[in-house]
């Protein structure tokens, strides 16, 4: 077993709690990755953080987490405009960045933040929970099988209701909010994973809240050889995540969750077990297949995942999560140029 790696954590977000509650202090806590230290801008805000979690340091700007020499990496968990602000200055203060998604606003944000990452010497992760699951890894390997043939086409959705619509951080444009960073980063992630590539050019269309964000969006991708992809996140529906994958030779069908349980009611969190299934076959009548998978939370998946990559220093893997994180922050960049131009937009790339 590695030691295990010394997280500190920027920002005290509802969300950096859970993070907490899942990694922590959980009914399976993890044993690769360690929470030393937490920063607020305020520091009662960040020793009562502390208090609650269990965390032995606390800091009262995010600064002086960053001059921690007990912290080996960060976890980001701040309002989505912050990101490249503060893991560019992480990378730089030489810790590794496990940064909640979306990575970025932008291509040009998402490239910045691997070109300081790399500079520095330092891995950069994207964290989707979804990403580190175990029925994550089995739809991965499903689809390099051959158990669908070449995938055509995806149609991926995420939508919920706001529980606390004012004031919320998803509804304030000056701080990243809408559906589509928020809840469409999830879907476009799937599809990204899926496609194994950015489109080419996207059309969407948005329904905007009173604070200027999009509330509802939905979108076509459209990919080089002529694939296409569909896209749809709301923050104004009642809660639902599904992907439907079509290949030439099969169907799979998912809910790709972040977190996941045995039990299909009871857990604690809410949690329920993921659908993952899979028709092996172009006729109707070809039975789907259930795929069962181990479950768990994607908190602790990812954090763990991110320990492993670098423990081992494993820059091979870091590259491929980057070259997807970059095409989805591009393509979330053309997507939201795309609904406030109502056009047809282009999607940078490398190619």
């Amino acid at each position: 077993m590695q030691e295990p790696l010394r997280l500190g954590i920027l920002g005290c977000a509802r969300i950096a709690g859970t993070f907490c509650d899942h990694v922590v202090s959980g009914p399976s806590p993890s044993r690769r990755v360690r929470v030393v230290a937490v920063a607020s801008r305020r520091t009662e805000t960040a020793a009562a953080f502390a208090a609650t979690h269990g965390i032995g340091r606390h800091h009262g700007s995010y600064e002086a987490l960053l001059a921690d020499r007990e912290v080996a990496a960060v976890y980001i968990p701040l309002p989505n405009s912050l990101h490249a602000e503060w893991a560019i200055k992480a990378a730089r203060a030489g810790k590794h960045v496990l940064c909640e998604k979306p990575l970025a606003l932008n291509r040009a944000e998402a490239v910045a933040m691997f070109d300081a990452a790399r500079r520095a010497g330092v891995m950069l992760l994207e964290a989707y929970p979804w990403w580190f699951q175990p029925s994550t890894r089995d739809l991965v390997g499903l689809l390099h099988g051959g158990a669908i043939g070449r995938p055509r086409y995806v149609h991926a959705a995420f939508g919920f209701t706001l529980a606390n619509p004012t004031p919320n951080i998803r509804l304030m444009p000056e701080l990243g909010g809408g559906a589509l960073l928020d809840a469409g980063s999830y879907p476009l992630s799937l599809i990204r994973l899926v496609m194994g590539e950015a489109p080419v050019r996207v059309r969407a269309e948005a329904t905007w809240a009173p604070t200027g964000v999009d509330i509802a969006l939905a979108a076509t991708l459209h990919f080089a050889d002529g694939r296409r992809a569909q896209l749809e996140c709301a923050m104004d529906v009642a809660t639902h995540r599904r992907a439907l994958i079509v290949g030439d030779a099969g169907v799979i069908e998912t809910e790709y969750l972040n977190h996941t349980s045995p039990l299909a009611q009871g857990n604690g969190w809410g949690h329920l077990p993921n659908q993952l299934r899979v028709r092996r076959g172009t006729a109707n009548s070809v039975p789907f297949e259930t795929i069962p998978a181990a479950t768990g939370s994607g908190f602790r998946f990812a954090a763990e995942a991110f320990a492993r990559v670098v423990a081992a220093r494993d820059v091979d893997a870091i590259e491929r999560a980057a070259a997807a994180s970059i095409d989805i922050a591009a393509t979330l960049e053309a997507l939201a140029a795309s609904a406030r131009q109502r056009r047809e937009i282009e999607v940078e790339t490398n190619r």
